[in-house]
């Protein structure tokens, strides 16, 4: 690395640099270090955020072809994280997942994927014209949620697909669970693939052993980060972290420049330099300071009557090797509350807002930025709900719906993705669409696993299990029509 450590922050020493210098700015943006923009904003950003709002200079080097202080700053986030090399993404982990998949897999080439999979995983099969080879997670009936994929029926569908371009896993998932990666990588390498990670919820887990291995020490060839989620960075702002060999750095490069700006924001890579930075120096500290607080937090709640928040006790049920305790989902059906309901209560009663929630469940992430007071908050608040706010739900026949009927088999893939949402597609009545190829995605809240996407062939099997999950009152996401009784098609 030279002359520069761990805890130099280069890229934004130079933009510092460039400002200090004086500069008479006859480039973009427009807004000329703020003297242009209005002061209903340029007021709160204030002056010195703005004088950092810079573009394409010789000192401030290029995301695309770096040479100068990127390249530096993304070699020390190499050397961090384990890589051979680093990338900056300004435009969410959606883009490195995106270039990701555009790396190893083209129109026609199949990738293993989990049924779960984030929509940004659909997009970029859809924009690279692959064929995914969808894998059956875990599902625990009780909590509603979609767990990881095991090895076995990751080694089943490398078997069934040798010819497939690579297996991508998910590490962990948005609840906090991940699989036995070490193991699936073991099996996808001794079959001669790739093994790429969306590990959007774990740019943190290389700093405390109590976390799931990340995916690089898995011995995983490539990874997508959302260095925003977890840790200092700023929205938008995530990273790719990739090992030589098995993926073609050239490639990965071409795809990024790809799926990125030619205008990145400097501020938002500055923002990935120091949060890197930030970890090099006090990662450790504070991500053993966040976990310890989810501790208490998750100790606490389940004092709490009608509620569960579950953690290492699920460690070696199916889908589970390990958990991520800085993600704190709070069961609350015991309460007879939907977890939108309980999301809202927490929100206009209390003010505290949750990440997410679903049909049993509200979600909280617990990070560096988190005190002691504000847990404590949370924790009065979900204290106070369960004495004020119980509700009128009735899970048994959701729970029946999930348990009772067999999944249906997964359906054949008649088109690829790309095919079915780019072709001549038609609205027809849900129940009348056996045979035909379904041209969008439908997916039921719990378990969340898409049981229809394009380009594949909808069943009698999957309409009648369609129906069943609806009369139980499941949230459908994804199609265009949300009540289901239409459904687009090819055609």
């Amino acid at each position: 690395m030279g002359h520069i450590s761990q805890r130099d922050i280069p890229l934004l020493g130079a933009m510092l640099n460039y400002v200090q210098q004086g500069v008479i700015p006859y480039h973009t943006p427009g807004h000329k270090q703020g003297k242009g923009m209005h002061s209903v904003l340029g007021d709160i950003l204030g002056r010195d955020a703005l004088a950092l709002d810079l573009a394409l200079m010789a000192e401030l080097d290029d995301l695309h072809e770096p040479h100068g202080c990127i390249k530096e700053a993304q070699d020390l986030a190499a050397e961090l994280y384990g890589a051979d090399h680093s990338f900056f993404v300004v435009n969410g982990t959606t883009g490195g997942i995106y270039a990701m998949i555009l790396t190893i897999a083209g129109p026609g080439e199949k990738i293993i994927v989990p049924r779960n999979a984030h929509r940004s995983i659909i997009g970029g099969i859809i924009l690279s014209g692959a064929i995914p080879v969808f894998m059956q997670p875990e599902v625990d009936a009780d909590l509603g949620l979609a767990m990881g994929v095991t090895p076995q029926t990751v080694e089943r569908a490398v078997k069934l697909h040798p010819e497939a371009k690579g297996v991508l896993i998910i590490n962990p998932t948005y609840y906090g669970v991940a699989t036995d990666l070490k193991k699936i990588v073991d099996i996808v390498h001794a079959h001669n693939m790739p093994v790429v990670v969306d590990e959007a919820h774990g740019p943190h887990l290389k700093f405390n052993s109590r976390l799931p291995v990340q995916a690089l020490d898995a011995g995983a060839d490539i990874c997508a980060q959302s260095t925003h989620k977890i840790i200092g960075a700023m929205t938008q702002c995530s990273m790719v972290h990739c090992r030589e060999g098995r993926i073609s750095v050239p490639r990965l490069k071409a795809m990024l420049q790809l799926v990125q700006s030619t205008s990145p924001n400097y501020i938002l890579m500055a923002s990935l330099d120091v949060a890197r930075m930030q970890m090099a120096t006090q990662g450790r500290e504070l991500i053993a300071r966040a976990i310890d607080l989810a501790d208490w937090t998750r100790s606490q709640i389940n004092t709490i009557p009608g509620l569960y928040c579950f953690g290492e006790e699920k460690i070696g049920t199916p889908g589970v090797h390990s958990i991520d305790p800085t993600k704190v989902t709070v069961t609350v059906k015991g309460l007879c509350l939907k977890g939108a309901e309980a999301e809202r209560i927490l929100r206009h009663h209390y003010e505290v807002q949750a990440e997410l929630s679903d049909m049993y469940n509200i979600l909280f992430l617990l990070t560096l930025g988190d005190t002691e007071e504000e847990a404590k908050a949370l924790v009065d608040a979900l204290r106070d709900m369960v004495l004020n706010h119980r509700g009128q739900s009735d899970f048994s026949a959701m729970y029946n719906a999930c348990v009772d009927v067999a999944y249906p088999v997964a359906p054949p893939q008649i088109l690829s993705p790309r095919e079915a949402l780019f072709g001549q597609t038609r609205q027809v009545p849900f129940l009348d669409s056996c045979g035909l190829v379904c041209a969008e995605i439908v997916t039921f809240y719990p378990p969340g696993i898409p049981l229809l996407c394009p380009g594949e062939q909808i069943s009698q099997e999957i309409i009648d299990y369609c129906r069943r999950l609806q009369e139980a009152g499941l949230h459908i996401s994804g199609p265009e029509d949300y009540t289901l009784k239409t459904i687009k098609v090819v055609g």
